[in-house]
Formats: structure tokens, C-alpha cells, sequence
């Protein structure tokens, strides 16, 4: 193939598995430490019986962590509000809250068809960005430099090119015999792989994010849908960037691999302490008001008010079944006690869980 026709195509990325050895010392022993911090993340999980108290909370984070990449920027408090009060968002509040959508939607198929299908990306990102533009079916998409304008990379091009590359890719990720490597490093490769396809015209960044989860999660290696992954990449922006180019200019697998590796075990290992702050915050809430307040005090009271860090009287009452005069009454004697902070918005009353939101929010 001549140069101009590689131009014109976009690179086009190695078929799956790749032929090279990847399974190196230093990548061995990544893994077994990134494997332990995530099965030491599902006990810590396991300790908090309704998955609703750690998937609404920690599905805001991730998505807004990974919108954050994107320069789509909102507030702890917009985001955590708005699960409240979903009227007059600001289109960053949106896209987040998106972003969560898809997140769960994704999670749900995982969990009920044990495969992640091109499919089911489709309909992640259809998600995300709110339309059904689907896979490239033009050319021109590039990738540049935000400062200089400069073209750093040209992903394929042609329809039937992304396509391919794709179901090779489907194929990889559903089918383990196709490669007998540890899960994680396959994590790393299914990644990078797809954000080489580049295969939508926007959202492929978020949408490969979510991947990495729902890749994880159809492992059995995650039980939730609540690694901060997302906060890593944040973090480490400019070499991400840098160690995905690397791969597709000198094929430096090991470096990129044992970076999305020790993302797994860092983000991991911060969410383990952040659960375990939870379960600690929600015993103390919980022995407070059977102390204080006893004939108050049921369990599922207590979960409502770390179910998201914002509630309202509506919101208790249709979760507790009860009336709205009882639903009011509990919270404004949570707020007696101070476990709960009231806010009045406009026409509406609202309780922050204060030392919740303050848990996630880092304050």
C-alpha cells in the first residue's frame, strides 16, 4: 500500500489478539497487584447490602470525572442537585447526567447477556451524545493538538475499515479463548484499541471509558459499576495522550499496559478507602438517630438519606411509602438532630446529607 492510500485510509490498527508477547515480568507483576486491590474493592463493597447508596453516588463521580477529560465541567453541588431536581440543568449538568445514564444502561446489559456487543456501544454512545449518528460513515476525522492545530493522529477513515476493525474487536473482547491473557491486561488492550478505531464522530473518549467498566464487570472482576478510573486518566492527561501514541508509533505495549494497570490498582485502592468512609459515615448516622431518636430510626430510612446526597419530602415519601405529613415530619427531625442540612430553592424544600456530600465531594 502506498503512502498517500495509508493517508487516505487513516491508520489502521493490527488485528486482535496481537502476535507480540505482552505478559512481561514487570506486566505480570502489575497485574497481580491491580487483581488484588480490585478483589479487595468487592469486599469492601459487599459490606453495603443496597447497591443504590454506592452506584447513584459513585456513577456521578466516574461520569463526572470522565466528562471532566472532555472540558465538560460542572459543580458537586449542580450534579448532586439535579438528581433531585432535574428542571433548568446547564448543558454541562446534562452531558454528565448522560453520561451516568449510559453508564447504567451499559451495566444492565453486561449483567443480563454476559457479552458486550458493537451493538450495545452503539447504544451507550447513542446515550451520551443524544443522537443516532452511529459509526463514522465519512472521512476527515482527525485527532489535533488543542494549542498548536497540528494533527497528531488519523484514525481510519473508511467505513468498512472501522467496521472491521470493530467486529475483530468484539470478537476479542467476548471471546476468551482467542487469548488466554489475565483479564486486565486485556483491559489495557481493548482500550487502546478502541480508541485507535475512533469509531463514532463524538464520544468515543467517554464511551471507551465506560468500556473499560463494563469489560471488568463482564470479567466477574467487578461487581459494581464504580471504579474512578476516570479520575486517573484526569490526572495523568498528558501521558495517557502521550502513551497512546507511543503504542501506535513504536509499538510500546509494556509502558501503556503497566500505566492502565496501575490506574486499576490506584483507583481501586482510593475507592476501597471511599466506601469504607461510607460504611463507617452510615453506621454513625445510624446508631446517632437510634440514640436520639429511636422511634425513627428504620433501615431503610437510612438508606434513603445516602442514596444521593440531596432528598426532599417527595422524594422520602414515594421511596418509604408513607405520607407526605410523615415523610416531612422524619426530615425535619433529622435536621433537628443534625444529620441532615435544610435548604430552601425557589418554592422548594430540600436536606443535604452534609457529611456525605462533604465525603464525596472532597471538602
Amino acid at each position: 500500500m502506498s503512502q498517500e492510500q495509508t493517508d487516505l485510509r487513516g491508520y489502521i490498527p493490527p488485528n486482535l489478539p496481537l502476535a507480540q508477547t505482552l505478559e512481561t515480568k514487570a506486566v505480570l507483576k502489575k497485574a497481580i497487584s491491580a487483581n488484588v486491590a480490585l478483589a479487595r474493592l468487592n469486599g469492601a463493597t459487599a459490606r453495603i447490602p443496597n447497591q443504590a447508596v454506592l452506584i447513584n453516588s459513585l456513577v456521578l463521580q466516574e461520569a463526572k470525572d470522565s466528562s471532566e477529560i472532555e472540558n465538560i465541567i460542572t459543580t458537586h453541588d449542580d450534579l448532586y442537585r439535579s438528581t433531585i431536581d432535574p428542571t433548568n440543568l446547564s448543558q454541562s449538568v446534562k452531558e454528565v447526567r448522560y453520561y451516568g445514564e449510559a453508564l447504567r444502561k451499559g451495566f444492565k446489559l453486561v449483567t443480563q447477556n454476559k457479552l458486550l456487543l458493537i451493538k450495545d456501544i452503539i447504544q451507550i454512545q447513542s446515550l451520551l451524545e443524544k443522537n443516532d449518528a452511529g459509526i463514522r460513515k465519512q472521512g476527515g476525522t482527525c485527532l489535533k493538538n488543542d494549542l498548536t492545530d497540528e494533527v497528531i493522529f488519523t484514525p481510519p477513515q473508511l467505513e468498512n475499515d472501522i467496521r472491521n476493525a470493530l467486529a475483530n474487536l468484539e470478537q476479542y473482547i467476548n471471546d476468551s479463548e482467542l487469548d488466554d491473557i489475565d483479564p486486565l491486561i486485556k483491559m489495557a488492550i481493548i482500550h487502546h484499541q478502541f480508541e485507535t478505531i475512533h469509531p463514532f464522530y463524538d464520544g468515543n473518549g467517554r464511551t471507551g471509558r465506560i468500556i473499560n467498566i463494563l469489560y471488568l464487570v463482564l470479567n466477574e472482576l467487578l461487581d459494581l459499576p464504580i471504579l474512578y478510573l476516570s479520575r486517573y486518566i484526569t490526572t495523568h492527561k498528558t501521558e495517557y495522550y502521550r502513551l497512546l501514541q507511543r503504542v501506535r508509533i513504536d509499538q510500546a505495549w509494556e509502558e501503556w499496559i503497566l500505566f492502565m494497570l496501575d490506574g486499576i490498582e490506584q483507583t481501586a485502592n482510593q475507592t476501597i478507602q471511599l466506601v469504607h468512609k461510607i460504611d463507617k459515615l452510615m453506621d454513625e448516622t445510624a446508631k446517632l438517630i437510634q440514640e436520639k431518636a429511636p422511634k425513627l430510626y428504620s433501615k431503610d430510612l437510612l438508606e434513603v438519606l445516602f442514596i444521593h446526597p440531596y432528598t426532599k419530602i417527595e422524594f422520602t415519601e414515594n421511596t418509604l411509602g408513607v405520607s407526605r405529613k410523615t415523610a416531612s415530619t422524619y426530615l425535619n427531625k433529622l435536621a433537628d438532630l443534625g444529620v441532615l442540612k435544610p435548604i430552601k430553592m425557589g418554592t422548594s424544600k430540600y436536606f443535604i446529607n452534609k457529611r456525605f456530600y462533604h465525603l464525596l465531594s472532597g471538602k
